[in-house]
């Protein structure tokens, strides 16, 4: 075999490493991702947030969600990284997303994911929840706050309670 076909070969191999196996790797029935909400759908849903989110900018929201793409995934069925998958995080036990390796107290907290707790988790993940894993600095400007949990909103299956 040539050397570049063995570099190709070894990268495939090792794509997987330290990778989660999710349900479409272990065989596993897996149910069809949403299609990506229209623009029109996602003004439609930011319009019927309750306040702040309703005046949230999503566009800040995505450039300012960037900086958590490096540990989080957002899509439905979307891998763990270091952080845990986001999508569906809006109602979701604390400490609950299957397969990810929470710290001790995120497992044994005692709340539901709303806007509020993730401002309050945003603003300073390492005061607001001590003894949790997560290493980011928070997101000190209120604004970027609020338009990354609109944007999470849009983008993770939230659906506004009527």
């Amino acid at each position: 075999m040539n050397r570049p076909a063995l570099i190709a070969l070894a990268a495939l191999a090792l794509s997987g490493c330290g990778q989660e196996r999710g349900p479409a790797q272990t065989g596993a029935p897996t149910a069809p991702a949403r299609p990506a909400p229209t623009d029109a759908e996602k003004a439609a849903l930011l319009a019927a947030m309750p306040a702040p989110y309703n005046a949230a900018d999503l566009d800040n929201g995505r450039r300012a969600f960037a900086r958590c793409r490096s540990c989080h995934t957002i899509t439905e069925g979307g891998s763990n990284m270091t952080g845990p998958n986001l999508y569906g995080v809006f109602g979701r036990q604390a400490g609950a997303h299957p397969g990810f390796n929470y710290s001790a107290a995120l497992k044994e907290a005692d709340f539901i994911w709303d806007g509020d707790r993730l401002n309050d988790w945003l603003e300073s993940p390492r005061t607001f929840f001590k003894g949790n894993k997560m290493s980011f600095a928070g997101i000190p400007d209120p604004a970027d706050r609020r338009d990354v949990i609109a944007f999470l909103k849009v983008e993770t299956g939230y659906t506004p309670q009527s």
